[in-house]
């Protein structure tokens, strides 16, 4: 049969993952392992450290060898595969920063099809096409011929990436794609990632510590624990289930599923009644809850605060006086000299 009619690209079979030890003895972090991902799926791996995420992901690209099961791309065991033709299986794209400033961005993505050329490694019309292919779908063909410590942090992973594209594996395989990165170019690299699945049919998965970012772009979540444990699901399934609160469970935060959020533990102080909802009312509760405050729409005995959003206005009403405040900041600081 064709390898394009398989619809799941990755399959383990019966999968035991972990280490030989140097008396003989395995140490086994998971076992009996049937992982599927399928096309145009965004598979996002999501646990603490020291749950085993590396171990999985270099045992599934063949990096290391399982203690037992095995894994198969579009049907074809890795286990039984050369380096040349399991590079045409799948790609992978690492943490480390790459350190190659004399090289030109085209050149980098070119290596994505080194399993493809001949020994002299000369590119040809089809190769010269999926270069500048890669190249667009990361928004990155205007800089083809810059060096790539002209880069940006962020371009520097979209350059990564269209390598693994110009690669053309069914599956992509990703380790902590959004380290190094800040916040706007995490959540943009999170958003190619996505639609790179859906648009090019090809299955990715990714490890990642962004539960946050994980939650809105996985389309399936592998959820690791400490407990030699694995879940999967949707993201939505995994909060419902309380299987994210239990896994990252801390005494310093709790995970809130209502916002999909982490939030601090703070020492709690009095009860502040909130009137107003919104987005104001939103960012006034989540400021009242960093102070300690227990905040709670219902009336208590020390005082209340209203919302009139029309003027960003925060009332403080306290024994039958109103202080009115312009900011958040100010609202803090008489709620400190009320209290």
């Amino acid at each position: 049969m064709d390898n394009k009619y398989f619809k799941e690209i990755l399959e383990t079979k019966d999968l035991s993952i972990g280490y030989k030890e140097k008396r003989g003895d395995d140490l086994c972090l998971l076992s009996g392992l049937n992982l599927t991902i399928r096309r145009g799926e965004l598979v996002c791996l999501l646990g603490p450290n020291g749950s085993g995420k590396s171990t999985l992901m270099r045992t599934i690209a063949g990096l290391q060898s399982p203690l037992k099961g095995r894994t198969l791309v579009e049907g074809i065991p890795i286990k039984e595969r050369n380096f040349s033709e399991i590079a045409r299986l799948l790609s992978i794209v690492l943490t480390e920063r790459l350190q190659v400033g004399n090289l030109s961005v085209y050149h980098i993505v070119s290596l994505g099809r080194h399993p493809y050329t001949s020994w002299m490694g000369r590119l040809s019309d089809k190769d010269e096409s999926m270069i500048r292919w890669a190249l667009e779908q990361v928004g990155l063909w205007q800089y083809a011929n810059k060096f790539i410590n002209q880069l940006s942090d962020g371009e520097r992973q979209r350059v990564m990436i269209a390598k693994a594209l110009a690669q053309d594996t069914p599956l992509i395989m990703l380790d902590e794609p959004t380290a190094h990165l800040d916040l706007p170019n995490r959540v943009e690299i999170m958003h190619l990632l996505r639609s790179l699945a859906k648009e090019t049919d090809k299955a990715i998965l990714l490890s990642t510590h962004e539960l946050d970012l994980a939650l809105q772009a996985a389309d399936i979540i592998w959820l690791m624990s400490k407990n030699n444990d694995l879940k999967i699901g949707a993201p939505e399934d995994l909060v419902l289930s309380g299987s994210i609160e239990n896994t990252f469970k801390n005494k310093s935060f709790n995970f809130d599923r209502k916002s999909g959020n982490f939030i601090m533990n703070y020492q709690k102080k009095q009860k502040i009644q909130l009137i107003g909802n919104d987005v104001m009312g939103f960012w006034t509760r989540r400021a009242l809850s960093r102070e300690g405050y227990q905040v709670t729409s219902e009336e208590t005995d020390n005082c209340s605060i209203y919302l009139i959003e029309d003027r960003m206005e925060w009332q403080i009403h306290k024994d039958g006086k109103v202080t009115s405040c312009a900011s958040i900041q100010e609202l803090l600081l008489r709620l400190n000299k009320y209290l």
